[in-house]
């Protein structure tokens, strides 16, 4: 091969950058910085990651196999103290930046940081407040912390002395228990802070236990009896206190066996607030109503083209009774996924990324998990609820009646493309950092517009196809409706298991299961409200932008997801260029109620 003059190469290159200069200057980046990042973005990495930090070193040590990870307990004073520190750090922070000179992605960066760490430092101090009026219940704990925080530096133990430690603390834990028996009953909550408190002082003694015992001659000697006494003392304690909780209400006895806190009006706004969902419990049960009735006008046309007049209940018993034979759901999932692959890309709605459309996986619902959770569950995986061999023969035809279909054909998309493996999908690839603020207003509500955009473009076709569709639809209304006058302490889990049964049209099984998975499940009491919400911001946010002709489905679509997971008001406050402030509170009223 020749060698080229390097001078002549030189002044090609020269000729060629001069003669393009003006090219070099207007073509844009081939990459989008603020698709990835913001002026914010480092700070919620530092933030997320210090608070992960004093987390891990302020909590106990579980030993599994290999090595020791941090157990998820309540925390200590000591690591109370210092989560606030770290809360007033990042606050002092905010505050010194200049606001006015970012963009809209770091303003909103901002905004739903600084609304994350004072919803931390609110949650901590009533973390306090609960704890503080237990602290009567565990006089002993004192020297239990301190043993624990000695180990964290490996501080040499007198094992001998330890043993008497643990020894007395026994006596004075059994006296507390003796103590707690003269008591009737205490506020459930606060017997619920004094049972994870007892736990947390548990692993905090084990912690400190499985760190010296085998490698200290004399702790091993003296510790493992006093260690073994007390730690069973602290079990049996923490049980007490647990028997200990009455749940405070006005409502009427239950019989459902389900159990649930309800947290009342004053703390259901402050949520809805810090989720930025600017209308009241009472406003969202008004909007659910008037969307139950749409769905109501739209059955009786679905019952009446089946032959079935106006009793729904008959055309929807006729739609439940079309499930496939056990052992063939499986295929009915891969055909209900194609069709609503083939009608998306029909409309020209959305992109089919090839990796996420190739990469989502099928999994069977365990029958215990179907007890709380008889429909589809979904994400990376579609968990498939279908009954097994071991269920009762009632019980089977419930499960295969509830996931029929023309049920299933609403929920395949929604677990999946463009559903929620798709979130997985771009999530992990854009604004990942953006987790931190996740919510189920937009997890929830991005798979549920799909329902709702599906619907508006007419992929229910036959009476069947729209009453499966309306199923869902009423059930999220039906959502908002029951778990919002639970909340607010109008209704009990067996009135909110009727209401399911009688206005929906639920199995009465999958009704009990979809309630206490709603109450027991630990879910955030505003997570079944999002669904519908969530759906409906997205979708008047698409009227907003895409029937006004300013973007096409693909631009919205690809827009609202590469934004990641945050609540759907900051998510428009970027794609529509909205005036923001540092102190920015939800104002977006997104619903028409005339």
């Amino acid at each position: 091969m020749k060698r080229l003059n390097p001078v002549l190469v030189g002044c090609v290159c020269l000729l060629f950058l001069s003669g393009n200069s003006s090219q070099a200057q207007t073509t844009p980046p081939p990459f989008d910085l603020y698709a990835q990042t913001s002026e914010i973005a480092g700070l919620i990495l530092q933030y997320s990651q210090d608070i992960r930090a004093i987390r891990y070193f302020y909590s106990p040590t579980v030993k599994n196999r290999y090595y020791g990870e941090a157990a998820n307990v309540l925390n200590s004073p000591e690591q109370r103290r210092r989560l606030l520190d770290v809360d007033e750090n990042y606050l002092q922070k905010l505050a010194a930046l200049d606001f006015k000179a970012m963009s809209k992605h770091g303003q909103v960066d901002y905004i739903l940081l600084k609304r994350n760490i004072e919803d931390h430092k609110l949650g901590l101090f009533q973390e306090d407040r609960e704890y503080e009026q237990i602290t009567k219940y565990l006089p002993f704990a004192a020297p239990i912390y301190q043993l624990e925080k000695e180990r964290r530096r490996g501080a040499t133990v007198n094992g001998q002395q330890v043993a008497a430690t643990l020894n007395s603390l026994n006596k004075e834990v059994v006296a507390a228990t003796e103590s707690l028996k003269k008591i009737g009953s205490m506020d459930k909550t606060l017997a619920d802070q004094g049972e994870q408190a007892l736990l947390g002082l548990r692993a905090r003694l084990r912690s400190t236990y499985d760190f010296y015992v085998g490698y200290d001659p004399l702790f091993s000697w003296w510790v493992p009896r006093p260690f073994q006494t007390l730690d069973s003392t602290l079990l049996a304690y923490a049980k007490s206190m647990k028997s200990k909780g009455k749940l405070v209400t006005t409502q009427k006895e239950d019989k459902s066996g389900i159990r649930g806190v309800p947290i009342g009006r004053q703390e259901l706004i402050r949520q809805l607030r810090v989720e930025m969902i600017p209308y009241t419990p009472e406003e969202l049960i008004a909007l659910a109503n008037k969307e139950f009735a749409w769905c109501d006008k739209e059955l009786l046309k679905a019952s009446q083209e089946m032959g079935f007049g106006d009793e729904w209940k008959k055309a929807q018993e006729k739609v439940k009774n079309s499930y496939v034979p056990a052992g063939t759901q499986p295929e009915l999932i891969m055909k209900l996924y194609n069709d609503a692959k083939e009608f998306i890309q029909k409309n020209d709605l959305i992109d089919y990324p090839e990796i996420a459309d190739e990469t989502w996986g099928m999994q069977m619902m365990t029958p215990e998990r179907q007890l709380v959770n008889p429909f589809f569950l979904g994400g990376r995986d579609i968990i498939i609820s279908y009954p097994t061999n071991i269920m009762e023969h009632e019980d089977k035809l419930m499960s295969m009646r509830g996931n029929n279909p023309y049920f299933s054909r609403p929920t395949v998309q929604h677990e999946l493309v463009p559903g929620h493996h798709l979130q997985y999908y771009v999530s992990s690839r854009y604004k990942p950092y953006r987790n931190e603020f996740r919510t189920p207003f937009w997890t929830e509500g991005w798979a549920l517009y799909w329902e709702l955009l599906l619907y508006d473009k007419g992929f229910a076709q036959t009476p069947e196809e729209r009453i499966g569709m309306l199923f869902w639809r009423m059930h999220r209304c039906a959502r908002i409706i029951f778990s919002l006058n639970y909340h607010l302490g109008k209704w009990t889990p067996q009135e909110c298991i009727d209401f399911l049964v009688d206005r929906v049209g639920h199995e009465r099984a999958n009704a009990e299961g979809e309630v206490r998975r709603s109450f027991e499940g630990g879910y955030s009491p505003l997570y079944q409200v999002a669904y519908l919400i969530g759906g409906l911001q997205i979708f008047s946010l698409k009227k907003e932008l895409v029937d006004s002709g300013k973007m096409t489905f693909k631009q919205f679509h690809e827009a609202v997801m590469h934004e990641n997971s945050m609540p759907i008001e900051m998510v428009r406050a970027t794609l529509t260029d909205q005036p923001m402030t540092p102190d920015y509170q939800t104002k977006w009223k997104f619903y028409d109620f005339k």
